[in-house]
């Protein structure tokens, strides 16, 4: 069905400063050197990004927004009695019509240690029904960027809310697969690309990767991200349009951003003025891909749920590093939730290809919204049919994936 919401448009940005987040409560040191980034606003909502936009060349940042109150302070997602705020596992597999109940391996590649990463994963779990998954029954398991189940990296409170996000997603999509976590011991795209090879020797079907970084000195890590019968699912970013690494690398699954609303028996979405796309500098665009203006690799392909407005419930570090439950957004939110469905269905990929193949098969076709500026082109601009911000599309069970 054709989308024809239009999605608010950011009202702007207003720069900010933030204190250090004090240490998580296991009480290691926090990493976050650089802080989060300033303080931005989706129609009446605040929010911004727990990893700073500043990163050097080599390194990349999450895509995670928490939601905030207009002081930029992340603003708990239960303010009351009752179910959390966001969206639940049972709103976002209705959406996207997911039924499949998968049993494979879905990894969450991440920088920095989470000490807290199973026992705050299984409060989201416990809140929604869902079975639990610890490392006693053999459901999570935590490494580091070489596979050792020892030595983890120091706690990052920005990069712990986004592993907190990204388990909560994988296990509202599959609820019934296994979870694999990969720890780098920095952003760097050298320690982000062994731990992506870490997750493939690992046996995992889907690897999630909720960050990314300028193109600029990425060629020698991209072929980390290239495993055919494995759903690499990559964010887009989280700053409007612009290619970023790894969702420019030819063998990822670029996955764009959405605003998503309930209407009259069902769902809607429009473009999320935050999700990234674009073309490539770097990249050689893949046999499969068929747009005719892009001659390298364009992204996104597929897209899903990532707008902070209409954003979805996670429990994780909150102010100081304290557990609490929070409203989160950004293509941090799409990246897994995708990851997860593949798992769901037990689907192996190569790439984007079948995205590509069969087209607006199998998915919500978005037409409305923008998250930039670019002659009116689909780089940008979302059109019938395939364009940058949401690709072919969200998905619509696991026809389309």
């Amino acid at each position: 069905m054709k989308m024809t919401f239009w999605l608010k448009a950011a009202l702007g940005m207003a720069a900010m400063t933030l204190g250090a987040v004090g240490a998580h409560a296991q009480g290691k040191a926090d990493a976050n050197a650089q802080g989060m980034g300033p303080l931005e606003r989706s129609g009446n909502t605040y929010h911004r990004a727990v990893c700073a936009h500043t990163n050097p060349r080599g390194q990349a940042r999450c895509d995670a927004h928490v939601v905030t109150d207009a002081a930029g302070n992340p603003r708990a997602g239960k303010p009351g009695p009752g179910a959390p705020a966001g969206f639940a596992p049972a709103d976002l597999r209705s959406a996207y019509a997911v039924t499949g109940t998968g049993t494979g391996t879905i990894a969450i590649v991440d920088a920095y240690g989470y000490a807290a990463a199973e026992s705050d994963l299984a409060v989201y779990r416990a809140q929604f029904g869902l079975s639990a998954c610890t490392t006693a029954n053999g459901c999570f398991k935590k490494v580091n960027q070489t596979g050792g189940t020892s030595s983890y990296p120091r706690d990052n409170t920005g990069w712990d809310q986004e592993q907190a996000l990204d388990l909560d997603m994988a296990s509202a999509m599959c609820p019934t697969c296994k979870i694999l976590l990969v720890q780098a011991t920095t952003p760097s795209f050298a320690d982000l690309a062994t731990a992506v090879n870490t997750a493939g020797s690992l046996g995992a079907i889907v690897i999630s990767n909720s960050y990314g970084g300028g193109e600029n000195g990425s060629n020698s890590y991209a072929a980390a991200y290239n495993k055919p019968g494995v759903a690499v699912t990559v964010s887009t970013g989280d700053s409007g349009y612009g290619a970023q690494f790894p969702a420019s690398a030819p063998g990822t699954i670029a996955v764009g951003g959405t605003h998503l609303v309930r209407v009259s028996g069902g769902f809607a979405e429009t473009v999320w003025a935050g999700a990234g796309s674009g073309c490539s500098a770097t990249y050689t665009k893949p046999a499969w891909q068929t747009d005719v203006v892009c001659n390298f690799r364009m992204e996104g392909d597929i897209s899903a749920v990532a707008d902070p407005a209409t954003g979805v419930a996670v429990y994780g570090p909150g102010n100081g590093g304290r557990p609490s439950w929070l409203v989160f957004g950004g293509t941090s939110v799409s990246a897994p939730l995708v990851g997860g469905m593949y798992a769901a269905y037990n689907l192996h990929p190569t790439a984007a290809s079948h995205i590509w193949a069969t087209q607006t098969g199998g998915k919500h076709d978005v037409t409305s919204g923008s998250n930039g500026s670019c002659g009116g082109t689909y780089f940008c601009t979302a059109v019938s049919g395939y364009d940058g911000p949401t690709g072919w599309g969200t998905p619509n069970g696991g026809g389309g994936l």
